[in-house]
């Protein structure tokens, strides 16, 4: 599997070097399976000032960069904790600029959520589906949607905890948060 992955890696090296051409810069971009981070590859044709700019969809800017006196570096960048989308990773040196477009994908462990009532009076048991480490938000409201519990934890594989909100008016919502994000309200 790591074979085929450095085989991918040095293809796609190899294409973008060759696509930017023998004279000038080489930018390579290659992501880094299921974690949210793309590494850049920055060959440059003489020592000087790089600057990486990566802009949003939309054309913001969420990240400049600029590193003095340089000839060429390797970078992670971690698009963890951004909204999903295609963003764009601009290289700028004294020999002009080259543009490498991503797509980023927020991923999750949490796979399903699910809250059932249970026999004993005001008792409600929480069940997540859990394919690894996730760091969840647990926000309970009341029926008049006021909070009454939150609570942020750390699960390891699948979860369930059973809640005592016998003292809570009206049926209860739960709403669950992942790391990316992603919310999951339940009534």
């Amino acid at each position: 599997m790591k074979a085929t992955s450095l085989l991918t890696a040095f293809v796609v090296a190899s294409t973008m070097a060759l696509a930017n051409g023998p004279d000038g810069p080489r930018v390579v971009v290659i992501n880094q399976k299921n974690s949210g981070t793309f590494k850049v590859i920055y060959e440059g044709v003489k020592t000087g000032d790089v600057t990486m700019t990566i802009r949003s969809e939309s054309g913001k800017v969420v990240f400049v960069e600029t590193t003095r006196n340089v000839a060429g570096f390797m970078r992670p960048v971690n698009f963890e904790g951004m909204s999903a989308g295609n963003y764009s990773i601009e290289i700028m040196d004294a020999s002009g600029k080259q543009i490498q477009n991503v797509a980023y994908k927020n991923e999750t462990a949490v796979t399903n959520v699910h809250v059932s009532k249970i026999a004993e009076e005001g008792k409600y048991l929480l069940a997540v589906a859990n394919d690894g480490i996730e760091q969840i938000n647990v926000r309970i409201f009341d029926g008049a949607n006021n909070l009454v519990h939150n609570e942020n934890m750390t699960i390891n594989g699948n979860f369930g905890l059973v809640y005592n909100l016998k003292s809570v008016a009206g049926v209860p919502t739960f709403e669950v948060t992942d790391k990316t994000g992603n919310i999951r309200t339940i009534k």
